[in-house]
């Protein structure tokens, strides 16, 4: 490398030390959606224990970010199944449009992520399951 391109590495370098340095101060004043204290929790018990306040929070951040990503596809994938439902009982019209979040949904969403969740055989997985009988005509 000759003497120009070493400087314009260096500057890149430097461009991006600060830009980090310049992130991880704002940490400090960002309160995040999951507790430092929890975050701290999880950490200690993968055995992972760091005293700065802003890693903790960039493990929250990035957490938070993941279960955001997951929620969204699961929502997705809730609406394509609704959808699909609606095609194959055109004839009925229907009255009900709140959009219900299942495991099934909830799972596809995290195998794209290479989570693979499995459930108890007797996991109810109906909207009216647990609901008393008289208010399920409401």
């Amino acid at each position: 490398m000759n003497q120009n391109q070493q400087q314009q590495s260096s500057d890149g370098r430097h461009d991006d030390d600060a830009a980090l340095s310049d992130f991880l101060a704002s940490l400090m004043d960002y309160t995040p959606t999951i507790p430092d204290e929890l975050v701290e929790h999880y950490l200690a018990k993968s055995g992972f224990q760091c005293p700065d306040v802003r890693l903790i929070r960039l493990v929250a951040v990035a957490t938070q970010k993941f279960v955001s990503e997951v929620a969204s596809d699961a929502l997705q994938q809730c609406k394509a199944r609704q959808a699909a439902v609606v095609k194959d009982k055109r004839d009925k019209q229907q009255k009900d449009k709140r959009l219900i979040l299942t495991m099934e949904d909830l799972s596809r969403s995290l195998r794209e992520y290479g989570v693979n969740v499995k459930h108890q055989d007797y996991f109810a997985d109906s909207p009216s399951t647990g609901v008393d009988p008289a208010s399920r005509d409401e």
